[in-house]
């Protein structure tokens, strides 16, 4: 081994890095309790940025990791909004620099033993926590998006005749979904990969409070099957990237069981309120969908990107993917649950459920709970501001952390002279 690689490996040198590194982030986080006169960002423009960064050269360490902090937006700090993303419980941070060591992939068993088994673990938990039956199945993956695109890919393995996966469509047939007027844009583009066209996704109107309107679903069936599509599934939000709102699941869910049609529940960013008694109430039907998905680096309090895809029956978790890889992949026992790289996108995955059962370990579920019902609290304490300030407009009562509101003509305070 060269010298170079000796020192680039040696553990010694590795201690008192990542000592200091914590050290650094340790008095991050510190500040960002404490000092009030610390900017949320420094901002620069793109170009202004890049000239900061575009030469790696030949740095102490020590002030490379402190500019990196710096220059970073802080999302520990009060003072940050705006990004659907969580300020991270620092034991993920832990758990993310065990996956950047250990870098056992997670997808299949023998690379990823003991994050396989706490993945299996994580998602028997959070199937129960939402009401799954204990036959539900699911696993972790890298992000909603890809979650809400192998949820419809099983929806078309179950739901279209024959074998899509092996054969493709039947000739003529053409799937369509319906979608509220507010869902998130993943789910066009899962469409759009999938090769339907975007004339296969049919939007729902949607109610005063942003919510899908599901009276109108037996009419827009209709218009589906006179145009002579089929309607294979309906998305449901819970909650809306876009505003917040939670669709009316009962009332999908009686729908979709009327017509024997796939149900999907993007709960992406507020699907973990079904873990809170205070907000269970706003997710009441996500037991009934088929198919969930659920963003820990949402609500949870985890680093991203680390998404749950839930399936309530057993089957259509394996029915999403079917590849012949014999190197590494037996297809002739295709229900092992211990090897996921058969019924997900990623075959090389980091180990993200480790962040999210050290967590569960160490504090309990009631940490996400707490999690949730402060970041839904503060939506509620900032729109209740909004409400009372004459300059801005509240577009709707907000059910989650995500406040919709406009900024009105100044009001005109006249001033004595």
């Amino acid at each position: 081994m060269s010298k170079l690689l000796e020192q680039a490996y040696d553990p010694g040198q590795f201690r008192e890095m990542a000592h200091d590194l914590v050290d650094q982030l340790a008095d991050h986080l510190l500040a960002c309790r404490q000092d009030e006169a610390l900017p949320v960002m420094n901002w620069r423009t793109p170009d202004d940025n890049l000239k900061n960064w575009k030469n790696p050269t030949a740095c102490d360490l020590n002030h490379f990791w402190q500019n990196i902090i710096d220059d970073s937006i802080h999302i520990h700090s009060p003072k940050y909004m705006g990004h659907q993303v969580s300020s991270p419980i620092p034991m993920a941070g832990m758990g993310d620099l065990m996956n950047g060591i250990l870098n056992n992939g997670s997808a299949v068993y023998e690379m990823g033993p003991v994050s396989t088994v706490m993945e299996r673990a994580v998602i028997k938990w959070l199937g129960a926590s939402i009401g799954y039956p204990a036959g539900s199945e699911g696993f972790v993956t890298s992000g909603g998006s890809i979650g809400n695109l192998t949820a419809l890919l099983a929806a078309r393995q179950q739901m279209v005749p024959g074998n899509a996966w092996m054969d493709g469509l039947p000739a003529g047939y053409q799937p369509a979904i319906i979608v509220s007027g507010e869902a998130h844009y993943s789910i066009a583009r899962a469409v759009q990969i999938l090769g339907w066209g975007a004339k296969a996704v049919v939007k729902a109107p949607v109610d005063d409070h942003l919510r899908l309107d599901s009276t109108a679903l037996p009419e827009l069936k209709r218009q589906i099957e006179k145009s002579g599509m089929t309607l294979v599934a309906v998305i449901a939000n819970s909650c809306s990237t876009s505003t917040g709102a939670y669709d009316p699941l009962e009332e999908i869910a009686n729908f979709c069981e009327e017509n024997s049609i796939w149900m999907h529940v993007d709960g992406a960013h507020g699907g973990s309120a079904a873990l809170s008694p205070t907000y269970r109430h706003l997710t009441a039907g996500i037991n009934r969908a088929d198919s969930v998905v659920v963003d820990f680096h949402k609500m949870m309090g985890i680093s991203s990107l680390t998404t749950a895809i839930l399936f309530k029956e057993k089957n259509p978790s394996y029915q999403s993917f079917s590849q012949d890889a014999s190197y590494i992949l037996d297809e002739s026992k295709p229900h092992e649950w211990f090897n996921s790289a058969k019924r997900t996108l990623e075959c090389t995955k980091n180990m993200m459920a480790v962040k999210v059962y050290a967590i569960l370990a160490h504090y309990g579920e009631q940490v996400f709970i707490d999690y949730l019902d402060a970041c839904y609290g503060h939506g509620k304490l900032f729109a209740d501001i909004i409400k009372k300030h004459p300059d801005f407009e509240l577009a709707v009562e907000p059910e989650s952390n995500i406040v919709c509101f406009r900024y009105l003509q100044p009001t005109f305070h006249p001033q004595t002279v």
